[in-house]
């Protein structure tokens, strides 16, 4: 019998038959409330029992000590971002290459997996980075969470997500399609099919204006209904889940009833718009954190450009009122940050905003576990701690149930059976 401690823990394949994990206390995401002493058996990435008491390994078997602690499945962030985050117009460079966006990703998604953030859903890209990206970390090639993309995202001509804002008529060749922008039902089709071409998993669309492009609306609704439709039914054809970029009501509203999978940000939702998504089982991702950001550097000149800062300073502040008010009323949450708006590596702060805006520290945690896994429709393999389901674990040092700050005493953390490294 071999016994790790936790301070010595390092990336590692797991070279023994079975691993066993003595906990005092792990999380319930059915019940919300903790199970008590119990070893969880592990063969390769997989939880193959759970029984009571703690139970000695066999002499291959090694044994983890959580007795203590407090266990949680792996948290999943359902927006995110890698290969960028947000610079002042003082820091921007004049340029990106999409090498360097690469390069940046890789760090981007280290950083997220060691906050405990063992699945995520990239929503939006400029190109192919997240699915390299994700394909890499599936074949062990570099150390990160499981990656669900969308690729490029779907917008119209001007709209949130053409990538041609801003600049000179004259240094760009309109974008089209297969670039991530479209116009009419036809070209709907054409969007989602290239995507599939890529190796998308989903699909993300932007069906208002958004706060960063630099474009004067922040809320207008951006694509026709007919548009709507289609991409929803060529995403059908595919497998892909449909996520909405929304903050204004009108566009949302189309989203909703087309039958997409996830409202986005969802800043000027409506009590009927929160009925149709409860109705229509659509799961809301908040991203307060984001919200927090731009309302916050909204206040400082310069910072952002001048057709973004009203923007920054209208949409920010509403972002935690509007999670309230969905929360009371009963609409899905998947836990979401928009980290690559802010900083990589603060996923945990959205924790501490859902429960500052009225949401308890049980149910932030189930947001970003079980109700995340359903939104991906992958709940049978992840999202709990359950025989059968992959190991993924966080451990933490203090009760987070008692106190949300807590859940940033991580101490432990495990990635489909295999230990990852902290420091």
């Amino acid at each position: 019998m071999k016994i790790i401690y936790i301070f010595t823990l390092f990336l590692s394949i797991n070279t023994y038959a079975l691993t066993y994990i003595h906990t005092s206390k792990f999380f319930d995401v059915e019940s919300g409330k903790y199970q008590s002493d119990k070893t969880i058996i592990i063969e390769n990435k997989k939880i193959i029992d759970i029984k009571d008491g703690y139970v000695n390994p066999s002499s291959n078997g090694n044994l983890i000590d959580l007795k203590g602690k407090f266990l949680f499945p792996g948290f999943m962030d359902m927006h995110v971002h890698f290969g960028q985050e947000y610079q002042s117009k003082a820091e921007r460079p004049s340029k990106i290459e999409r090498e360097t966006q690469a390069i940046l990703a890789a760090d981007h998604a280290l950083k997220t997996l060691k906050v405990g953030f063992t699945t995520v859903r990239q929503v939006g890209d400029s190109g192919l980075v997240a699915i390299s990206l994700r394909d890499l970390i599936n074949s062990n090639k570099i150390i990160g969470p499981t990656i669900y993309t969308s690729g490029k995202s779907i917008a119209t001509t001007g709209g949130h997500a053409d990538p041609t804002n801003g600049k000179s008529i004259d240094d760009y060749d309109h974008p089209k399609p297969e670039d991530g922008v479209i116009n009419g039902p036809y070209d709907a089709f054409k969007a989602v099919r290239q995507r599939y071409k890529d190796g998308a998993d989903g699909i993300k669309l932007t069906v208002t204006g958004g706060v960063l492009s630099v474009a004067k609306s922040g809320d207008n609704p951006q694509f026709t209904i007919d548009e709507i439709n289609a991409i929803v039914d060529a995403a059908k054809d595919y497998g892909f889940w449909v996520a909405v970029h929304a903050h204004g009501p009108e566009g949302m509203k189309r989203a909703v009833i087309a039958g997409v999978d996830s409202v986005e940000h969802g800043t000027f939702m409506t009590e009927e718009i929160m009925d149709l998504m409860i109705k229509n089982n659509v799961y809301y991702v908040p991203t307060i954190s984001a919200g927090e950001f731009v309302a916050q550097k909204s206040l400082i000149d310069n910072y952002f450009p001048d057709i973004v800062r009203p923007k920054a300073a209208s949409v920010g502040p509403q972002i935690g009122n509007t999670f309230k008010k969905a929360h009371l009323r009963g609409v899905p949450i998947a836990f979401g940050t928009d980290a690559g708006v802010q900083a990589h590596g603060t996923n945990l702060d959205e924790f501490l905003y859902m429960v500052n805006y009225g949401m308890s520290p049980a149910n932030s945690i189930i947001s970003a576990t079980k109700n995340t896994a359903m939104l991906l429709n992958i709940y049978d393999t992840v999202g709990s701690i359950d025989i059968g389901k992959d190991a993924d674990l966080v451990a933490i040092d203090a009760d987070p149930l008692e106190l949300i700050e807590n859940i940033k005493k991580i101490s432990f953390l495990m990635k489909e059976g295999n230990l990852i490294d902290l420091k």
